[in-house]
């Protein structure tokens, strides 16, 4: 009887450390491919930004992309993992999923925007909307996209605070860092002025802009003025443009405005 028990006890044992050890193994082996998929997606990255060189759109869309494909990756290889520690410890994954099912069709009418957030999500990405990295204005917000996943984007505005934006509420996304962009000016002066010489003097400041080192490489055309934009019994606006490189346009205008009032107000003191 006794060298039954210690049989039983022996194979029990026995039981315990190989399901131990198949744990480990199972933990290990998902630690290894976590990081080789990881160091995979990023030499395959690495390969693209050789091709895409300095194209910047292009840079900017395999960094997002390889953030999302890299967290997908460690999530399903996760998923897998855990799915095998439970089945040598013995539980069975059988009635977990059943009862998931069960409580996923509940539980589903109250995540229907969980699951617009990732599908949404999922549209954004496969149609190249948003880019790590991006200007953006979304759902009343703006700022440079940070993060970019399928549930939400990480939003930092010029103030520096952070937004979370699920995806399921973003119906218009406003991209300032796409090709191009313009910095429009516009100019409220009295109505009795000579707009004339106004004009005259914004396109020689714009010309001057344009030779300028700092800005030379930002501005991609020559001041396009349209003329009077407004005007009414006191005050007339004037409106120009300049087609400049994506995310420039706040720069440039900040610089051709203070040019111009300098050069304006000079020639209030010369007069």
């Amino acid at each position: 009887m006794n060298s039954f028990l210690n049989l039983a006890n022996h194979e029990n044992l026995t039981h315990y450390i190989q399901s131990g050890l198949r744990i480990i193994l199972v933990i290990i082996a998902a630690f290894v491919l976590i990081r080789l998929s990881q160091k995979a997606i990023s030499l395959l990255k690495g390969r693209l930004r050789l091709h895409a060189q300095q194209n910047l759109e292009e840079l900017k869309r395999i960094e997002t992309l390889g953030r999302v494909i890299g967290y997908i990756a460690s999530t399903v290889i996760g998923g897998i993992a855990v799915v095998e520690v439970l089945h040598e410890l013995g539980i069975s994954i059988a009635p977990i999923l059943a009862a998931a099912g069960i409580v996923g069709v509940a539980v589903g009418f109250g995540a229907q925007s969980l699951v617009k957030d990732y599908f949404n999500g999922l549209v954004m990405l496969l149609e190249n909307q948003i880019r790590q990295g991006d200007s953006i204005e979304a759902a009343g917000k703006k700022g440079t996209v940070e993060e970019v996943t399928l549930r939400h984007i990480r939003l930092r505005d010029y103030e520096g605070s952070v937004h979370f934006i699920p995806n399921s509420v973003i119906t218009t996304v406003s991209n300032m860092s796409r090709g191009f962009a313009y910095a429009v000016i516009d100019i409220k002066v009295p109505v009795n002025s000579d707009f004339n010489h106004i004009m005259e003097v914004m396109q020689k400041i714009g010309e001057e802009l344009r030779q300028d080192d700092a800005f030379k490489d930002k501005i991609t055309s020559e001041l396009e003025i349209a003329g009077v934009e407004q005007m009414d019994h006191e005050t007339a606006v004037l409106r120009g443009r300049f087609q400049v490189q994506p995310q420039a346009q706040s720069g440039v205008r900040r610089a051709f405005m203070l040019r111009l009032k300098n050069a304006l107000s000079t020639e209030v003191e010369a007069a």
